[in-house]
């Protein structure tokens, strides 16, 4: 057995110390927030309604030639992609510059009780909103009277 596979197998005292007091999980999370890049993934809420299904996504910031939604069988991937460049000004020179790039991508399996040839998107305030119907052989029935023959 090498190294490697022993320390994977037996924690440290100092990792034991940080996963199982107050104080070191404390620590842990302090640290590993500073450290990884803040979450790029939106919130996405999804709603079932006697009609379809809507689909939002919290994107603020972006514009609506940012997003690009495909359809893969019953596969909907909804994915975006911005770059924010700061324009170079004449006669002046950069000692730092840093591009902000951001992008995500989410995919979600369909029913088969949807109609994906009547999928619409729309985005307004921040909100990306994606209505999908169901097709009319889902739909909820209302109840009715059945003839007893004789």
């Amino acid at each position: 057995m090498n190294a490697l596979t022993r320390s994977n197998q037996f924690p440290s005292l100092i990792e034991t110390f940080r996963m199982n007091s107050p104080l070191g999980r404390e620590i842990n999370d302090f640290f590993s927030q500073s450290t990884q890049a803040p979450n790029s993934v939106p919130a996405v809420n999804v709603a079932e309604h006697t009609d379809g299904f809507r689909i939002e996504v919290a994107a603020p910031g972006l514009k609506k030639e940012d997003f690009k939604l495909s359809l893969n069988h019953t596969n909907l991937t909804i994915s975006a992609y911005q770059e924010n460049k700061t324009e170079e000004k004449p006669n002046e020179k950069y000692t730092r510059r840093e591009f902000s790039y951001s992008s995500f991508q989410r995919t979600f399996m369909l029913p088969n009780s949807v109609d994906v040839d009547q999928i619409r998107a729309t985005y307004t305030d921040g909100i990306l909103s994606i209505e999908i119907p169901k097709r009319e052989e889902a739909k909820p029935k209302p109840p009715r009277q059945i003839e007893i023959g004789g």
